[in-house]
């Protein structure tokens, strides 16, 4: 954990320090996990996990300021210069009771410290000195051979953490890995067995999967594994073929809009909203900006070449009016090409223009407040959008027309 702004030579610098101190006090003491993964795959890390044989008081006889943050776990996060750097006992953990967590813990070894993680390639050690790799698990040769493998029995580690299936597929598409065979099957045995992970965390997982450049891959395991099931809440749809759509968008593009597409892929996308909103536990913008995407999209598709000036200008001046055509060019780049030509057009006299006329101008013209309100501001603001009316004077004009009751049947001869 650093602070805002800190740049990660400080941060280095910082763990430095602190991992020496604990080596001066005579405990054994590494850097650990993604740090040490990351820099071996060329990676620059963002943050420094130290592991060492410290229990949490001897950290802080070290270091006074030091705070428990997983007291049960071991882990201490001990201030330095403007960061803060996470400092873990060495352990080795006891029956997990929910799936997720251990029941409680053990301090031990390194070696029991690397033998309870979950993947090889998270299970290294550093020297901090000198950057030797400490390997307890055989990580760098599955490094080196571009392999992801669970650290011991496969079928224990994901018992002992259901979300580290999810997990290994990110990693696997992450960093372009094989998984294993047995730790492939171990994932797609249990893979329904993901339903008892807290759902905010499953949606965590996904979100980070998805904002990556391995998002493409990382789909097609979460359903080749069938975890996918249990994620996204039903499987792919028989008559789906392919992941064109996900495969086609901007690599820049927000993790919402490759859910989007995905969901559009599987044949999935008529529910999504509903589906998904509690299913990844999405934020109420992260809803908003799902069923907007999704519904824009339908439009352009359906219904932009019968639509008017107006009700195109509007459409084009939505917030996520360019983020759907983005989506819908991932299947359609020659209509969306002409929406763009069309659009140009209508920006040059202006998408959304103040509206000459507002409800406080019906009243001062004499109009009763009413229903009608609505329906006039929304036919005069066309007129406008149309260049049918260009001035306030025009707008008035219209809006007493629209304002006078119909003339009655019949009349005098």
């Amino acid at each position: 954990m650093t602070a805002p702004g800190i740049d990660f030579k400080e941060v280095r610098s910082a763990a430095l320090r602190i991992a020496g101190s604990l080596i001066e006090a005579g405990h054994e003491t590494y850097f650990a996990g993604g740090c040490v993964r990351d820099r071996l795959f060329g990676l620059s890390p963002t943050d420094i996990d130290i592991a060492t044989a410290a229990t949490p008081d001897l950290v802080r006889e070290v270091f006074p300021r030091a705070k428990g943050v997983g007291a049960s776990f071991g882990v201490m996060l001990v201030p330095s210069d403007g960061c803060s750097i996470e400092v873990a006992t060495f352990r080795s953990d006891f029956a997990y009771e929910d799936g997720r967590r251990p029941g409680r813990v053990r301090y031990g070894t390194a070696e029991e410290d690397a033998q309870r993680r979950d993947f090889t390639i998270n299970g290294l050690f550093e020297v901090p000195s000198d950057g030797r790799i400490v390997d307890l698990v055989g990580g760098r040769a599955d490094i080196d051979a571009r392999v992801l493998r669970a650290i011991g029995d496969p079928e224990a580690r994901f018992e002992e953490d259901r979300l580290r299936m999810l997990r290994g597929v990110r990693f696997a598409a992450r960093f372009d890995l094989a998984i294993e065979p047995a730790t492939e099957a171990a994932i797609s045995v249990r893979a329904d067995r993901l339903g008892g992970v807290s759902r905010e965390r499953v949606g965590q997982e996904l979100r980070r999967m998805l904002a990556d450049r391995g998002r493409v891959r990382a789909a097609a395991m979460v359903e080749s594994t069938t975890l996918d099931r249990t994620v996204l809440g039903v499987p792919r749809s028989s008559e789906a073929s392919g992941r064109f759509r996900l495969e086609a968008m901007p690599g820049s593009a927000p993790w919402i809009d490759a859910l989007a597409a995905w969901e559009l892929d599987r044949g999935t996308a008529g529910d999504a909203v509903e589906r998904l909103t509690p299913g990844l536990v999405l934020s109420n913008e992260e809803t908003a900006t799902l069923r907007a995407l999704l519904e824009t999209r339908r439009r352009l598709q359906e219904a932009w070449e019968t639509l008017g000036v107006a009700a195109r200008k509007r459409l084009a001046a939505t917030p996520l009016f360019a983020r759907s055509c983005d989506l819908l060019a991932t299947e359609a780049p020659d209509l969306v090409a002409e929406i763009q030509r069309d659009t140009a057009v209508l920006r040059s006299t202006g998408l959304a223009p103040t509206p000459l006329l507002t409800g406080e101008d019906l009243k001062e013209i004499g109009m009763e407040a009413g229903p009608a309100f609505g329906r006039i501001l929304t036919e005069v603001y066309d007129a406008q959008l149309e260049g049918r009316v260009r001035g306030r004077e025009d707008a008035i004009l219209l809006a007493r027309e629209l304002g006078e009751p119909p003339a009655s049947p019949g009349g005098d001869a």
